[in-house]
């Protein structure tokens, strides 16, 4: 059995202006960062799955959710690793990995290896790039 395939699904910059705050567009489309300890699911612990403010797309659980300390919801694994990309960003002076929807392409955030067992990932990403489905 192999791994299931993501239709992508892509939009110009004016259809998700369209169809996104501009918080939205900023961190999913421009690969933007709200602040820490701002975001409406950094402290939230209700039972639920994560899903891409972009496309709906299953990005992460509650169930892997873990408080990081970063003012960012944080999680040490995907709901489904293929539901997701991983890339470099040399955007900054430090080099990292940014995280993004496999659907979409929308920007979620980044992951580091600093996370919990069973992992080592956390997964530190934008509340505003979430939808959170109870």
């Amino acid at each position: 059995m192999g791994t299931r395939q993501v239709r992508q699904l892509v939009k110009s910059d004016a259809d998700w202006q369209r169809e996104l705050t501009a918080q939205e567009f900023l961190a999913t489309r421009k690969g933007g960062t709200e602040r820490a300890y701002t975001g409406k699911y950094w402290n939230t612990h209700n039972a639920g799955l994560y899903r891409c403010v972009c496309c709906g797309n299953a990005v992460f659980r509650s169930a892997e959710k873990f408080d990081s300390d970063t003012g960012w919801p944080s999680f040490w694994a995907p709901a489904a690793p293929e539901n997701i990309e991983t890339r470099p960003d040399n955007s900054l002076a430090e080099p990292r990995v940014e995280v993004l929807c496999k659907k979409c392409e929308a920007h979620l955030g980044h992951v580091f290896n600093d996370g919990p067992a069973p992992t080592g990932l956390r997964y530190c990403l934008n509340s505003v790039a979430l939808r959170l489905v109870v």
